[in-house]
């Protein structure tokens, strides 16, 4: 197996053993304040355009290392013409979508530190974006993005998790979508079996945004 399907695998594996899923508790209710400036939204933001329409992305910068990975593909078009190429559903609007560089030669730069979320404060909520990997400190240029809520892949005090470093700010219903496209009966191997795109939505391009390009 080489170091590609082992990525894929450690995702399907730790992904496929959840056997339920965070609830949000109910919040009393507290007077209503006087409203206040937003602090302006200064993350870096990227446009992926897909075959199936944009997603667009906002770069957290707790997560400061792997933002710039993520970043710098985005810069040298390294992300061009690749797929989302997996979609994987847990429970009824619950899930992923894995896209990237699939490992590439020519694409692929090297491998970065783990910012585990114990660290960043980050977790993999809806919209979240999120590095795939096999071991910490092996992510290059692979990427998820979470449907609904999906904690149990944050950090634990047994676990290093995944590394959340961004958020989807419009075209979460294009992931939604993506992630309940077609999928090969037959293609993927042990868990990853029946996750396959097939076909794959391309990743057309991926640049970044301005800030005033991007509708609240």
């Amino acid at each position: 197996m080489d170091r590609r399907d082992l990525t894929r695998t450690v995702l399907a594996l730790t992904c496929a053993v959840i056997a339920a899923f965070s609830t949000i508790p109910a919040v009393a209710q507290t007077p209503a304040q006087p409203a206040s400036a937003a602090a302006p939204d200064t993350r870096d933001r990227v446009v992926l355009s897909t075959a199936a329409g944009d997603i667009v992305i906002a770069l957290e910068p707790s997560a400061p290392v792997t933002a710039a990975n993520f970043l710098r593909y985005v810069d040298e078009h390294r992300f061009d013409g690749t797929d989302f190429y997996r979609a994987m559903v847990v429970a009824p609007g619950i899930g992923l979508i894995q896209g990237g560089t699939n490992n590439a030669p020519g694409r692929v730069l090297p491998s970065i530190v783990h910012e585990p979320t114990s660290q960043t404060g980050l977790t993999h909520n809806d919209g979240a974006l999120s590095m795939a990997r096999y071991g910490p400190g092996t992510a290059n240029g692979d990427f998820f993005i979470i449907v609904g809520n999906v904690r149990s892949l944050d950090a634990s005090p047994t676990d290093p998790g995944f590394a959340v470093f961004g958020h989807v700010i419009q075209g979460i219903d294009i992931v939604r979508q993506i992630m309940t496209a077609p999928t090969s009966p037959t293609e993927g191997e042990g868990f990853m079996r029946g996750q396959m795109l097939d076909p794959r939505i391309r990743i057309v391009s991926a640049r970044r945004l301005a800030a005033e390009q991007v509708v609240p």
